[in-house]
């Protein structure tokens, strides 16, 4: 089950966010930068995006009964794809990236860093293919977009 984020999960998807934004960070970033990314830094950044307009959603797992992943929309821009570390390769991004694209009126697009090649696989794998455009995040780490084509 999906559902919108409000003031009443808003600490669920917060930490949903930092556990697996760390997880995914931990291998190419400094230790310290990794680690003020919590919970607490991460509701102030959900809440700041939501405050400007962005529909975030958590996916909710009846069978396992807990939130799983969440996922932020912003007119045609997917972001925040994020799934619990325990909880990956079980389906649940491909769940909340279809639903994500759903609520996108025209082409959805998404940045990924370039070295997730797994998200990238994913995305692909979902109609996604890379636009050419890139964006410097540090030196030598890049994100690129991808757009999926609709029809």
């Amino acid at each position: 089950m999906i559902k919108a984020v409000d003031e009443k999960n808003i600490d669920i998807a917060s930490r949903i966010h930092s556990e697996s934004w760390q997880e995914s960070h931990k291998s190419f970033c400094n230790p310290d930068f990794v680690a003020k990314h919590t919970p607490e830094h991460q509701k102030k950044y959900l809440v700041e995006k939501i405050r400007r307009g962005t529909a975030l959603y958590m996916l909710f797992d009846e069978a396992s009964e807990r939130d799983v992943g969440i996922v932020s929309v912003t007119e045609n821009l997917i972001e925040d794809l994020y799934i619990l570390p325990s909880e990956q390769n079980k389906g649940y991004g491909t769940v909340l990236l279809r639903f994500a694209c759903s609520k996108c009126k025209e082409a959805p697009t998404l940045w990924i860093l370039e070295n997730n090649l797994n998200a990238a696989r994913l995305y692909q794998r979902e109609g996604f293919s890379k636009t050419g455009r890139r964006s410097q995040i540090d030196k030598g780490l890049d994100e690129i977009e991808f757009i999926k084509t609709v029809g």
